[in-house]
């Protein structure tokens, strides 16, 4: 089964006047996030994740900062598009990680209400959705909120595979077998690489 991982990082710094909202939710904060859109950093992250999971560009290749269309546009809109590329690639999300870093607003308390909206804007379950929470301690960043994210995906053939091996065996346990069998032979392929000697490096090359 072909398995893809994407990383993503977003920054946008916070500015009176301006609504702050971070994961799809709506923070009560004096601040919110300067940018051409809602300065949602974490679902730009998410976005990037996974476009680079894809490698289709980024967030701005599909949405261009100066585009006037995209002012104060909803974040969501651009993570709609990431999840159409993943499926129209043959992919789905296993799971999404993600660290947001920021001095305020407290994001432990809201944290499950975060992961239930992101969890709902990608169509996955809450538990494939971890959202962790740091302060900037010592790198002189208080007024800017960073956000990371790196997500799996997982090839859809694998699937279709295996419906197909059921709709043509009768037998629930047949298949059960033949899935074990195949598994045990990925399992032993694994085994046997990794008895391999590795070549040995001059430590002398590395740089």
């Amino acid at each position: 089964m072909s398995m893809r991982i994407g990383c993503g990082w977003d920054s946008h710094a916070f500015q009176p006047g301006v609504k702050l909202k971070i994961g799809g939710i709506a923070i009560d904060h004096p601040e919110g996030l300067a940018g051409h859109s809602d300065g949602d950093v974490l679902l730009h992250a998410i976005t990037d994740a996974l476009l680079g999971a894809l490698a289709v560009g980024d967030i701005g290749s599909f949405f261009p900062p100066g585009d006037p269309r995209w002012k104060d546009a909803d974040s969501a809109i651009f993570l709609n598009l990431a999840l159409e590329e993943v499926r129209t690639a043959g992919y789905r999300i296993v799971n999404v990680d993600t660290t947001l870093i920021l001095a305020a607003p407290k994001i432990g308390p809201i944290a499950g209400d975060m992961r239930q909206r992101v969890a709902e804007l990608l169509d996955i379950q809450a538990n494939a959705v971890g959202i962790k929470a740091k302060t900037p301690e010592g790198l002189n960043m208080d007024h800017v909120a960073q956000a990371q994210a790196v997500v799996l995906l997982e090839n859809l053939e694998g699937d279709d595979d295996i419906a197909l091996l059921e709709a043509e065996i009768d037998d629930p346990k047949a298949v059960e077998k033949i899935l074990t069998e195949i598994d045990s032979e990925a399992r032993s392929s694994r085994q046997s690489r990794r008895m391999i000697p590795l070549p040995a490096f001059d430590t002398e090359d590395i740089t």
